[in-house]
């Protein structure tokens, strides 16, 4: 028999959608609460417990989770992309997405995400406002580009974005005083936003030296392609790397083909996306990295490697080397350069666990 009484909660802004099923019995219970973690408690605790309690990753975060952890309730957050619903089921409410998720928190049926401390949560927030700026930058940098080509003006060098070119760019001049005006304001904002970039960078450096993380940081930098920003991106995405193997780090962040396989047919298509785009973002972009030429660890790599334990930067110089390889096979079968990246990425984010798992608590 089951002993718990299951609580789906369907959280918004303003209210919440509960409803608690007691599975030996079949009652349901449901009611519309406010938002506020203190009355949504009051409310979860009129049921004798073991009491608990499940609701969908989302906008709102993970405050009521760890609130309600803190006050005793074992609560859960529900993986949204992994919540099963019928196909002909057309009505969606709260009150049926409560009750859904009450549902499938009784028959074990729900994916639980991790859910991180709030000091891990806010190092995250710094990653994420990192990558945030730096699309900003390159999206503001090809407004100015776009101006400057659509009236037939081109840099004549191959490098952009260095003192000479903005030199360059500041001495530009149009006819039309609007043009100019406009020109000149998107020349401004990329200014702007390369300055803000640069003050995050610094901020992330500065953070990723003394954090829960350092650690791991420090020893994902022995890889090639793998600076401070990308290694504290890394990790403060992944958080915990014991969670997962060399095999399946790379299906969590959506590294390997899709499959849609039936009888004796079998095909793979695209990578599936899934998990942490920022995460699978940083692996594609140090991917690349790993196909220029490489016999021996150049300066920045040797500075690193004396910050590490000896089974780090050999475990780390075995990687550095196999992805090499791995890039060489690839273009010696003329292999299409944007697959043969996302392999060698995949590829990577084992090696990166290899590296990080060891260093986490427990297993150090």
């Amino acid at each position: 028999m089951y002993e718990h009484t299951f609580i789906g909660l369907d959280v918004h802004a303003v209210s919440v959608a509960g409803c608690a099923l007691a599975p030996d019995t079949g009652e349901l219970v449901q009611a519309q609460i406010h938002s506020d973690p203190a009355v949504v408690l009051e409310w979860i605790r009129r049921f004798a417990p073991p009491v608990k309690a499940v609701y969908e990753s989302g906008p709102t975060g993970y405050v009521l989770a760890r609130f309600l952890r803190e006050a005793g309730i074992d609560c859960v957050v529900a993986a949204s992309s992994k919540l099963l619903r019928a196909p002909g089921d057309k009505v969606k409410t709260d009150k049926r997405d409560a009750r859904l998720l009450a549902e499938m928190l009784a028959v074990g049926s729900v994916t639980e995400v991790r859910v991180p401390t709030r000091e891990q949560e806010d190092l995250r927030d710094l990653s994420r406002l990192r990558a945030t700026a730096a699309k900003d930058l390159a999206h503001a940098r090809q407004h100015v580009n776009a101006i400057l080509l659509r009236h037939g003006i081109r840099y004549p060098k191959e490098t952009k974005w260095t003192k000479e070119h903005l030199l360059w760019l500041h001495r530009q001049r149009f006819d039309s005083p609007v043009l100019q005006f406009t020109y000149e304001a998107d020349v401004e904002q990329a200014e702007l936003l390369a300055a803000h970039l640069k003050r995050i960078d610094q901020r992330v450096a500065q953070t990723a030296k003394d954090c829960q993380y350092t650690a791991v940081v420090e020893a994902l930098m022995c890889l090639r392609g793998i600076q401070v920003t990308t290694g504290f991106g890394l990790a403060v995405e992944i958080g915990d790397w014991t969670r997962f193997t060399g095999a399946t780090i790379g299906s969590y962040l959506g590294l390997v083909p899709s499959e849609q396989s039936s009888g004796q047919s079998r095909h793979q298509g695209p990578i599936t996306k899934a998990g942490s785009k920022y995460g699978r973002k940083l692996l594609i972009e140090a991917a690349w990295q790993h196909r220029r030429p490489y016999a021996r660890p150049g300066a920045r790599l040797l500075g690193q490697l004396d910050l590490v334990a000896p089974a780090t930067w050999i475990r780390a110089l075995e990687g550095n080397h196999r992805l090499h390889r791995k890039w060489e096979q690839f273009d010696a079968r003329k292999k299409r350069s944007v697959t043969a990246n996302t392999a060698i990425a995949r590829e990577l984010a084992g090696w990166c666990w290899s590296l990080a798992a060891p260093l986490q608590p427990g297993n150090a």
